[in-house]
């Protein structure tokens, strides 16, 4: 049986935490939103439309969340500094 690292190390998707999966979905699905980090303070910027597919799971799965929650998933978006 492997240890949680070797775990880790043989899938690195079950290393991944529930918000870096959620932002992966959401990239998967085409989302455009990017992260706009300043003075430690994190929101989003969408620079252009994106499919429905994305809108809706981020509408459905991470705008209701609470700031700290969303704020978690953000900072798992690639940066508009990395444009």
């Amino acid at each position: 049986m492997l240890g949680k690292d070797k775990a880790a190390e043989a899938n690195p998707s079950d290393a991944k935490t529930p918000s870096a999966k959620l932002a992966a979905e959401y990239l998967r699905l085409g989302g455009t939103r990017r992260a706009k980090i300043d003075d430690n303070i994190v929101n989003t910027r969408k620079w252009e439309n994106e499919p429905s597919a994305a809108n809706d799971f981020w509408m459905k799965h991470i705008e209701p969340m609470d700031d700290r929650q969303r704020r978690d998933v953000e900072i798992e978006l690639p940066s508009i500094s990395d444009d």
